[in-house]
């Protein structure tokens, strides 16, 4: 019998891809924050992760072999929105450092969370594969 890695990991290798693609546009904003006129941005996990898992909920079917048959990249999946300051800067930059560092230390704990899943999947594979 084949293993499955799609079904055996889970969601735990997308949600580690999106929490990649979030350290990467968090940290972009931090590395801007004396910008003049620069916007902060961000991804929006849980509604990429959402209609990920809406691809389980219906029954999908490929009428094209030209069609995408695996979940879209995160960063062709979600459009990166605007964040709205709680002080807005004279200069037109948006970026609350103080914030963006808060918002990049919780995604590096989530990060390191769906890791750890995913790591304890790939060893219970191991320990499968080994008969243990």
């Amino acid at each position: 019998m084949a293993i499955s890695f799609d079904s055996a990991l889970g969601i735990h290798d997308d949600a580690l891809a999106l929490r990649a693609r979030r350290a990467e546009v968090l940290a972009n904003n931090i590395a801007n924050a004396d910008t003049p006129n620069y916007k902060a941005r961000d991804l929006d996990f849980a509604a990429v992760l959402a209609g990920h898992t809406r691809e389980f909920e219906l029954p999908l079917e490929r009428t094209e072999p030209i069609h995408q048959d695996a979940f879209l990249a995160p960063d062709a999946a979600a459009d990166l929105m605007f964040r709205t300051p709680n002080q807005p800067s004279v200069d037109g930059n948006t970026v609350e450092v103080q914030e963006e560092m808060a918002r990049y230390s919780d995604n590096a704990i989530r990060y390191q969370a769906s890791f750890q899943f995913l790591n304890s999947k790939f060893q219970g594979l191991t320990r499968a594969i080994k008969g243990e």
